[in-house]
């Protein structure tokens, strides 16, 4: 789809209406944009119109919506797409614990290259096969976006104790089965399928005792 000619002109205000019907979220990269026909130099005057705003390099966001809580979440999910929402953050996404992480949470794969961006991510490794099981599609100001479900939080959790803290782990498994967020067996397969049965089962049978 064309885009009109004066949408890039200095007091234009229709543009953004324009970029959605191209197909473009509230927050894309400047390579979305280039794929629907809209250059550097556009982005530029979008910007200078105050249509769009630059929140990182080489990610933009639409400036005709309202910031809400999962402003940073949904940044991070738009500069990286194959990155899967994990441990503190998911924590506090799925309202499990009392964590307030001030950096997103992020999985990639083990051999993945890290991620270059001036947003606040902490960056932990999954196996491939841990990139699958328990991860469910979400969306952050209209970003798709991937999560870990509660009970596979819970796991990896314990799975990653030494960075989050045992303590952690424990809130996590208490306030999970307290506030029904994932059942016993949720938690027990999650654990089997990613191999900390050793790690879960003792805490589970001890809380359900």
């Amino acid at each position: 789809m064309p885009l009109s000619a004066d949408i890039f002109g200095p007091r234009a205000k229709g543009d953004t209406p324009s970029l959605r019907e191209l197909g473009l979220n509230t927050y894309f990269r400047q390579r979305d944009a280039a794929e629907v026909g809209v250059n550097s130099r556009q982005l530029r005057r979008l910007v200078d119109n105050r249509s769009i705003e630059r929140v990182a390099r080489g990610l933009y966001r639409m400036t005709d919506t309202e910031y809400t809580e999962h402003y940073t979440r949904a940044a991070v999910c738009a500069r990286i797409p194959s990155a899967v929402l994990c441990l503190l953050t998911a924590l506090r996404v799925h309202d499990i614990g009392t964590q307030l992480p001030p950096e997103v949470w992020i999985a990639i794969p083990h051999k993945a290259r890290a991620p270059v961006t001036v947003l606040p991510v902490r960056v932990v490794r999954f196996s491939r096969a841990s990139l699958r099981y328990g991860v469910e599609d979400t969306e952050f100001e209209g970003v798709p976006a991937r999560i870990t479900s509660p009970a596979r939080t819970v796991v990896d959790c314990f799975r990653f104790r030494r960075i989050v803290g045992m303590d952690v782990a424990l809130e996590a498994i208490r306030d999970t089965l307290a506030r029904r967020k994932a059942t016993p067996d949720q938690i027990q397969r999650a654990a089997e399928a990613c191999r900390a049965e050793s790690l879960v089962r003792p805490v589970l049978q001890a809380l359900l005792a």
